[in-house]
């Protein structure tokens, strides 16, 4: 987790589980786009990903998923797993701010960090 604080990520909200529905707070970043999240459980990383959304639209879809979205079911069943159990789920945010170019073409940060994080640290919900 330190690893993800280190490079900027930063804790902008979290997931909640009323009467069996999935819901998220989120207290800052909302409408920012081109992010990098996470998905924290008790210091561990679970799951990595980015979005060209914002961050409201992202996480929208994670909580009511759409019924060809596979990635966004298996995250909606981890997060309210982890809430069942009594764990806290953190949203953790890192905004790629557009600074970074090469040869007048703009990086997109967020793409090649996730590659490298999933890669680096295999978060357990991340494909296999």
């Amino acid at each position: 987790m330190k690893r993800l604080q280190n490079i900027g990520f930063q804790k902008v909200g979290n997931w909640l589980l009323e009467f069996e529905k999935l819901d998220f707070k989120l207290e800052k970043f909302v409408d920012c786009s081109n992010v990098l999240y996470a998905f924290i459980v008790n210091d561990s990383i679970k799951y990595v990903g980015k979005s060209t959304k914002t961050l409201r639209e992202r996480m929208q879809q994670y909580k009511t998923p759409g019924p060809t979205q596979s990635t966004n079911i298996k995250n909606n069943d981890n997060i309210k797993k982890e809430l069942r159990s009594g764990k806290f789920v953190d949203i953790f945010v890192f905004v790629d701010t557009g600074l970074f170019s090469y040869g007048g073409f703009r990086i997109n940060l967020a793409e090649g960090l996730e590659t490298s994080i999933i890669a680096n640290i295999k978060p357990d919900w991340n494909e296999k």
